[in-house]
């Protein structure tokens, strides 16, 4: 870890274009034979199909895709797409084309509503969506009140009226492209931030920020080379999948692999870890939470060699599990949409679990009290990067639009996460919980992450939301949601929720057990994938 702080330094020229100063230059690299011969994308839909494209191959098609947006549609530099795709390798061509044009990308989950496709039509004025047959019909319910939109591009082997055919205008597009200048700083891409409060920002990223900054992950954290094949899991709307599925790997001329997969399944991933030569494995702890209660032992994963997960904090039981059964440690990392990696649980490095591992060469991280000073090991603070006198030029830009927001992250010479956290005498950072996640019961301090890990060690839980409820004497008490396992869902609850209690006293101080309890058969989730824990927290105070 030492030894990478002190090499690490990466240069930010004044222009830079990733399609063209990166995803070209492996191009080149392959054609003079000094490249493995993996691909740069390998996409799998499990019933045959398989796409397998060199550098030089994603650079000829992205070069089509970029004509497509600006002939076709007549788009300009700045100009905002909107998309909306599963993973399908139109995703990733769409991604570079939109580098190739200077256009601004804004990628999209499927599984948003036409209500929430509206309110990202209007808020980012943009021009054009790209999307496919299952989509269409929720744009065209509310593409009346977006005065902004003038193109839409349907990614379909069928038509629709008042759409564009992506195939058709592929298909005749020229493939030679000359790659718009783009300054380092320019805006890149947006990202409509899954938090876990109020209604989604837009989190602009420039060309340098995204491109040149995750090569913190590609390098350290994933431990990417050009041999590698790499396997992220993310759904294609998140900026997880950004980071994983196309800069961090690409940097390092990686090649992506990706399973078409529309429901997350298992069983799937543990043959195709099985079947193709995989060697890193990224996927949310929600997952491998999922993943140990299969038995994974039965299966061999020949070429694996590494594991991550970021998204929220990993239980420490579910990391000791997946490596009594796969012989491999998880590697946790964190970061923002607004940021590159923050800390990791970087390659070489003892990994002590339940830890977010040490702050990223590129920051300097901090825990800090309200009033921006430093605190020392082993007190609770908020989780912050210094941003003076000098700010990280890989750090987002601000929020579209917004100054009011982008200012308010600002305290003192702090960037302010909005996470709360603990550094140990060792330098590991320990997440304790989103600021207003916190539950402060009779002048305790409880982190909701450190309940929801020792019930997580029950056999009967599946996982759980803690958060604070009304209490008459303690002003505060913990609740937990817990979704129980299908042996355990038929057991008396008070009985079930004794025994918990006892298990919570045992395996972490006896005042953080949760004195309230009430067994659901889920728990409500962000789009991607994250507790509401505002939500029952809201209900719960409500009653």
């Amino acid at each position: 870890y030492e030894a990478m702080k002190q090499q690490y330094r990466l240069e930010v020229p004044e222009y830079f274009n990733f399609a063209r100063d990166v995803l070209d230059r492996w191009t080149e690299v392959e054609k003079e034979g000094k490249k493995s011969e993996n691909p740069a994308l390998w996409w799998v839909d499990g019933a045959g199909e398989e796409v397998r494209w060199s550098f030089e191959e994603l650079g000829m098609l992205s070069r089509k895709v970029a004509n497509v947006l600006s002939d076709a549609c007549g788009l300009q530099q700045g100009d905002r797409v909107i998309l909306i795709l599963p993973r399908i390798p139109e995703w990733w061509l769409v991604n570079v084309a939109c580098m190739r044009t200077g256009t601004v990308l804004i990628p999209g989950t499927q599984q948003l509503t036409a209500k929430d496709i509206l309110h990202r039509l209007q808020k980012s004025k943009a021009k054009c969506i790209i999307t496919d047959d299952s989509v269409a019909p929720a744009v065209d319910s509310v593409g009346a009140e977006c005065h902004s939109l003038k193109f839409k591009l349907l990614v379909s082997e069928g038509c629709r009226e008042g759409w564009l055919s992506f195939k058709d205008l592929l298909k005749n597009a020229a493939s030679d492209h000359h790659c718009v200048t783009t300054k380092c700083q320019d805006p890149m891409a947006i990202y409509f931030t899954s938090g876990t409060t109020g209604s989604p920002k837009m989190t602009e990223h420039s060309h340098s920020s995204y491109g040149i900054g995750l090569t913190v992950s590609g390098r350290y954290w994933l431990d990417l080379t050009s041999s590698d094949i790499f396997w992220n899991t993310s759904d294609t709307g998140w900026a997880k999948s950004a980071w994983s599925s196309v800069f961090s790997p690409w940097i390092q001329g990686a090649c992506v692999f990706v399973h078409k997969m529309p429901q997350f399944n298992p069983s799937i991933v543990f043959e195709s870890l099985s079947r193709f030569p995989i060697t890193v494995f990224c996927a949310p702890p929600t997952a491998y939470r999922m993943f140990v209660q299969h038995k994974v032992s039965s299966y061999t994963f020949k070429s694996l060699r590494h594991c991550v997960s970021a998204g929220e904090p990993i239980n420490p039981d579910v990391m000791k599990e997946w490596k009594a059964q796969t012989g491999l440690d998880i590697h946790e990392g964190y970061g923002q949409t607004e940021t590159v990696l923050i800390c990791g649980n970087f390659k070489g490095m003892k990994i002590k679990p339940g830890s977010m591992g040490k702050p990223s060469p590129e920051y300097d991280v901090k825990i800090i009290d309200e009033n921006s000073n430093i605190l020392p090991p082993g007190q609770e603070g908020d989780i912050a990067i210094r941003v003076k006198p000098r700010r990280s030029r890989f750090l987002f830009t601000c929020y579209a639009d917004d100054p009011e927001k982008t200012a308010a992250t600002i305290r003192g010479d702090f960037y302010v996460t909005g996470d709360r956290g603990i550094m140990d005498e060792d330098g590991y950072f320990w997440f304790v919980g989103r600021a207003d996640d916190v539950i402060n019961s009779a002048g305790y301090r409880i982190g909701p992450f450190e309940v929801e890990s020792a019930l997580v060690e029950h056999p009967a839980v599946v996982e759980s939301a803690v958060v604070s409820s009304p209490d008459p004497i303690r002003g505060e008490v913990v609740k937990a949601f817990v979704v129980l396992t299908s042996e355990y869902a038929s057991h008396d609850p008070e009985n079930m929720m004794k025994e918990l209690q006892d298990h919570v006293k045992k395996v972490t101080a006896p005042y953080k057990y949760p004195r309230k309890m009430e067994f659901v058969q889920q728990l409500p989730k962000t789009i991607s994938g994250k507790i509401r824990r505002n939500e029952l927290r809201q209900k719960e105070w409500r009653r």
